[in-house]
C-alpha cells in the first residue's frame, strides 16, 4: 500500500504522523520524505546512510553554428524558457520544465539537451525503515522533478510505503499524491486548520483518491473540524491530544511512540483504520 500523508497547511504534524506510523508498522516499510524544500524526517530517524544520487533535468543547449533563428523553439515553449532574439535563442534554465519539445521542433537539429542539477536523493536504513529523501538545491524553484525522482526509488511490492508530502495544495503536493492508494490528511481543530483542510479535501477528491483525517492537537480549538467531517462524511481515523509530553519529545528529536509507548498502539490501530477506510471507499 502506498500511503500519502498530507495537509492543507504547514505545521499540522504531517512528519510527526509519518515517522511514528513508519515506526509502528511492525514490518519492512519505506518512508519517502517528499518535502524536498525542507526535509526533516531524518531528524527523527538517524540511521546508516546507504546512498546519495544527484538528480538532473534536461535543458536545451543551442548550437549557434546550426541555428538559423527561425524561432520555432520559442513559439513552442509554453513556459518561455527559450526565446528567440536576433541571431540565436536565449535559454532561461530556471524556467525550463525539461519536456524536450524544443529539440523536437527545431528543423535544423540545432538544439540538444544537457543535464541541469536540481538536487539530490539520499537513502538511509534504520531499524527496518528505509528512509528516502530529496533535498532540492538552493535557488531551484521546481520541486516536482525531484519529487518524482524520490518516488522512482520506492518499491511497493509487499511493503508499506509512506509518503511525507509537502504542505499546501500546489504542484509539489500533487506530484507526491499521484499514484497513492490512500491519503491521510492531518489537520488541527483551529480556524486556520479547517480553512486549509477544506482546500486539501477538494484537492484529494479531484484526484479521486480515498482519504481520511487525523486531528492533531485535540483540545486547542473547537469542534468545527469534526462538524465539517461529519457533514462531508469524511472518516476521522485518529485524534492526537494536545499533550505537552509529545511536544517535549519532538523538541528532543525523539519519536512519540518511543518516548511515550502508550501511543504505539494508537498508530498501529491507525494503520488498520486506514485499510478499512480504503476498502469502504473503493
Amino acid at each position: 500500500m502506498i500511503l500519502a500523508v498530507a495537509s492543507g497547511k504547514g505545521g499540522t504534524g504531517k512528519t510527526t504522523v509519518s515517522v511514528n506510523l513508519a515506526r509502528s508498522t511492525g514490518s519492512a516499510v519505506q518512508l519517502l520524505d517528499c518535502d524536498v524544500e525542507e526535509p526533516n524526517a531524518h531528524l527523527f530517524l538517524c540511521g546508516l546512510k546507504t546512498g546519495s544520487e544527484i538528480v538532473t533535468i534536461p535543458i536545451p543547449e543551442v548550437d549557434e553554428s546550426l541555428c538559423d533563428a527561425c524561432g520555432e523553439c520559442g513559439r513552442f515553449c509554453r513556459y518561455h524558457a527559450i526565446v528567440s532574439f536576433g541571431a540565436s535563442p536565449l535559454v532561461f534554465p530556471e524556467m525550463c520544465h525539461g519536456c524536450g519539445g524544443c529539440t523536437l521542433v527545431c528543423p535544423r537539429g540545432a538544439i540538444r539537451e544537457i543535464g541541469r542539477r536540481v538536487g539530490v536523493v539520499e537513502t538511509q536504513e534504520v531499524d527496518g525503515i528505509t528512509l528516502i529523501q530529496g533535498r532540492i538545491d538552493i535557488g531551484v524553484a521546481m520541486a516536482p522533478p525531484l519529487i518524482r525522482a524520490v518516488k522512482s526509488r520506492m518499491n511497493s511490492k509487499g511493503a508499506t510505503v509512506i509518503l511525507d508530502a509537502p504542505p499546501g495544495t500546489s504542484c509539489p503536493v500533487i506530484a507526491t499524491l499521484r499514484g497513492s492508494d490512500y491519503v491521510l490528511l492531518v489537520t488541527e481543530p483551529t480556524p486556520f486548520g479547517l480553512h486549509d483542510l477544506r482546500l486539501a479535501v477538494d484537492m484529494v477528491r479531484e484526484l479521486t483518491i480515498p482519504f481520511g483525517v487525523v486531528v492533531n492537537r485535540m483540545g486547542v480549538g473547537d469542534d468545527r473540524v469534526h462538524q465539517f467531517c461529519r457533514e462531508q462524511e469524511i472518516p476521522i481515523l485518529l485524534e492526537i491530544p494536545d499533550d505537552r509530553r509529545i511536544a517535549e519529545a519532538y523538541s528532543r528529536g525523539e519519536l512519540v511512540v518511543d518516548a511515550l509507548p502508550e501511543y504505539r498502539s494508537h498508530f498501529a490501530t491507525l494503520l488498520w483504520n486506514i485499510r478499512d477506510s480504503r476498502r469502504s471507499q473503493s
